[in-house]
């Protein structure tokens, strides 16, 4: 994957994240795009408003099969556990068989921080910091409610 790829990509999962901003409850809206093993863009997805579904889980709903092999953009680190029990989206990703993550910052709430471990443990390639800088302004209002 290109570095031009990678900032595009999570460009477009970042404008995902926009749409929801504010919508979302005391969740922050994440945006996630799910690209196949060839590239192609399979899977697109937003935090649902009032915090549910996670972007993770509709982006791989849309993709089904097409997201194994493939590589998922994520505006912020997958959680590693749910609040509210049930499948991570780690977890998620990791059965979805993607074989790479790239996201724009860690999450550190303390349920969902760890996603990133979660995954590299799973053998996911992981790779963070694109559109961190347009990440942590959109997200900013929600780290400061966690300190």
């Amino acid at each position: 994957m290109s570095k031009r790829r990678d900032q595009r990509m999570m460009g477009r999962a970042l404008a995902l994240a926009r749409l929801n901003h504010g919508l979302t409850g005391e969740n922050p809206s994440v945006g996630c795009v799910i690209l196949d093993s060839h590239g192609h863009i399979v899977g697109e997805g937003v935090t649902g408003r009032g915090g549910r579904p996670h972007a993770e889980e509709v982006a791989l709903e849309e993709a089904g099969e097409a997201a194994r092999g493939g590589t998922a953009y994520v505006t912020l680190e997958p959680c590693r556990e749910r609040s509210a029990g049930g499948k991570s989206c780690s977890m998620k990703l990791e059965e979805a068989g993607i074989a790479r993550v790239v996201c724009s910052v860690l999450d550190p709430h303390p349920v969902a921080n760890g996603g990133i471990l979660r995954l590299r443990r799973a053998g996911i390639r992981v790779d963070i910091g694109p559109g961190r800088h347009a990440a942590e302004g959109l997200y900013r209002a929600f780290f400061a409610s966690i300190n």
